[in-house]
């Protein structure tokens, strides 16, 4: 064989390399365009077949519209019969907590919602767990810290220490304070204190209206301390202690089979489901010798890398 016939033979090669990939890649996106047009969250509420919407909440509580619309799906779902709420969360931003919550209730507005307190559910984690129409705990369950606070670093003692100063020309005395480069002044401190008790009442209120108990009694319960699982129960805070057993007993008592599944949503809007097929394709590719049609460099020029990774980003966050 002369050296025009390799060189040929190799061409080919090459090309039929190229088509396998182009061929592995577009099934990937096909699958994926399916998935999406019929098995995505547009698709769920007609094709899912009746069950119990499962939703973990855990870390630090933010303003998360991912989560929010995720709520509103479950609420929109016929064959979402109910909804656990498993909580592990010390807690995180007071509006965070109030938007959970709001959108959760608006689910139990139209079925049951059951919160879990699981390792904890504290501050605004119990702000979301009040949203439950009856919330369970385990004995050793950490719960309650109900309040609100505003902290602010003083950064003055350093600064002056290594010579530096900061100064600033403000239109009134309020403006940009408490600042972290020079001590509160009183009105300063007294208008952070009475944006805190603001939300403290708002909390409060809420704690004795979810938990049918006296103003003053939640008034007691909410100086910031943290109970157990058990002691959330003798207080009020908590309705049961139990796991899933208790949670399907209450749920079937209240008209949901307890033969239905719990299923999970926790990644219905964050698309984990399409970079899971890209990791596939990835792989396909690899094992057909065609690893390197998947590099950094081929895929930038292909443009798909921008959104595989944001998916990727988004599943981290």
């Amino acid at each position: 064989m002369n050296l025009s016939d390799i060189l040929e033979r190799r061409r080919l090669r090459r090309r039929v390399g190229w088509w396998r990939a182009a061929a592995l890649v577009v099934a990937v996106l096909l699958v994926v365009a399916v998935f999406r047009t019929y098995g995505g969250t547009q698709g769920s509420a007609m094709l899912s077949r009746p069950h119990i919407a499962q939703l973990t909440i855990s870390g630090v509580i933010g303003d998360d519209p991912v989560m929010l619309e995720t709520i509103r799906e479950i609420g929109d779902d016929p064959a979402a019969k109910a909804l656990i709420v498993s909580l592990s969360t010390g807690g995180g931003t007071t509006f965070g907590g109030e938007a959970l919550y709001k959108a959760l209730r608006e689910v139990g507005e139209k079925k049951p919602v059951v919160s879990e307190i699981r390792t904890q559910a504290a501050s605004a984690g119990y702000m979301i767990a009040l949203a439950g129409d009856r919330i369970f705990a385990g004995d050793t369950s950490i719960t309650g810290s109900i309040g609100v606070i505003f902290m602010y670093p003083q950064a003055k003692e350093l600064l002056d220490k290594i010579g530096i100063s900061v100064d600033s020309i403000k239109s009134a005395p309020l403006k940009a304070e408490p600042s972290p480069f020079n001590n509160a002044s009183p009105d300063a401190q007294a208008m952070v204190r009475s944006m805190v008790m603001d939300s403290y009442d708002w909390f409060v209120d809420l704690v004795a209206e979810r938990r049918d108990m006296p103003r003053s009694d939640a008034l007691a319960l909410a100086d910031g301390r943290i109970l157990t699982g058990r002691q959330a129960v003798a207080a009020g805070l908590v309705d049961e202690i139990g796991g899933r057993d208790a949670i399907s007993a209450y749920l079937a008592d209240n008209g949901i089979s307890d033969s239905l599944e719990i299923k999970s949503w926790d990644n219905v809007n964050r698309d984990s489901f399409g970079f899971g097929l890209a990791k596939m394709g990835a792989k396909l590719l690899e094992s057909v010798g065609m690893g390197w049609f998947v590099s950094e460099g081929a895929f930038h020029q292909s443009g798909l890398v921008d959104g595989l990774v944001s998916v990727g980003q988004t599943d981290w966050r």
